[in-house]
């Protein structure tokens, strides 16, 4: 049996990242042989990653990179167990890592993407199991999006959220220092303020202003000073408020412009697009808010270090 050193135990964690006692047992285990121990601790790892699968993973982070030519954005989104984690150099690594894969491949959706290459020993999925293993929480790389053509992206809080706005402009027009602050407060006013899920009017389906119409007119109804009114006057009244009620908040060009009260962001963008001198439209927004719709694991502290005390 190999005699097990200090400075093995030390080189194998800092290839590694483990632990010192696994780095330990690892070399014990390969009798000293280096890239063995490597070996053991990474089929070790799948192992755990697939045990801590299970585990709530709702923080995280959501990143943006863009190509060098500035002309394709990628956006991601990859959850971990705790915000300790998400704030941690190595994770934000490997989160930027995936980028380049993301802006390199255009994968198609996830399965795609973790199959494809991420360095030269691993996989994007044997990378996430490795990742999930040398952190010790459970991991999960839940959505990305490729955007193409003329746009602007956005980041808030450190990765609490993010966004990407394509523009329909001319060449021209968006190569002006004024259009880039323009496509900025774009980005800002998606992020800052109760998200919208249209650009216009017209791009929300009918089915689903029917039914906004439908919750108004049932509240309508449950109203004492509108009670008694026949429902076709309802009914007016409710279309009369819709915009207010429905299309400012679910429409971006119907949104109040956060930089300017008393303006709509429409009204912003046309107004650019004739200071600069050529059309300008959104063609399209993607926001990312880090744990949306996740159930959040919320830990009791106080029964954690009872138990503590109890198992001691």
């Amino acid at each position: 049996m190999a005699a097990i050193t200090a400075k093995m135990v030390s080189d194998l964690r800092a290839k590694t990242g483990c632990g010192m006692m696994e780095c330990k047992k690892a070399l014990t285990e390969a009798d000293g042989n280096f890239d063995e121990a490597v070996k053991i601790l990474r089929e070790k790892g799948l192992a755990v990653a697939a045990k801590k699968a299970s585990r709530i993973a709702a923080e995280g982070i959501v990143d943006i990179m863009r190509s060098d030519d500035g002309k394709t954005a990628a956006m991601i989104e990859v959850n971990a167990e705790t915000d300790f984690v998400a704030k941690n150099a190595t994770f934000k690594e490997f989160v930027r890592g995936i980028l380049s894969v993301i802006i390199k491949e255009h994968p198609a959706d996830i399965a795609a993407l973790n199959a494809m290459q991420y360095d030269d020993n691993f996989t994007v999925e044997a990378k996430l199991k490795d990742m999930i293993f040398t952190i010790g929480e459970n991991m999960n790389i839940r959505r990305f999006i490729v955007v193409d053509g003329i746009m602007s992206t956005y980041i808030h809080g450190a990765g609490a959220a993010g966004v990407i706005v394509k523009f329909n402009a001319d060449e021209a027009v968006a190569s002006k220092p004024e259009f880039a602050e323009f496509a900025k407060n774009i980005a800002l006013q998606i992020a800052a303020g109760s998200p919208p899920s249209y650009v216009k009017k017209e791009d929300v389906p009918q089915s689903e202003i029917d039914e906004e119409l439908r919750i108004q007119l049932v509240a309508a109804k449950n109203d004492e000073k509108l009670a008694n009114k026949p429902d076709a006057v309802l009914k007016k009244i409710v279309e009369g408020k819709l915009d207010k009620l429905f299309f400012d908040r679910v429409c971006l060009y119907e949104q109040t412009y956060v930089k300017e009260e008393g303006m709509k962001v429409g009204k912003y963008v046309a107004d650019t697009a004739k200071a600069l001198g050529g059309p300008i439209d959104v063609a399209g927004f993607w926001l990312y808010e880090k744990g949306e719709g996740l159930e959040k694991k919320e830990d009791n502290f106080a029964e954690e270090i009872a138990s503590l005390v109890k198992g001691n």
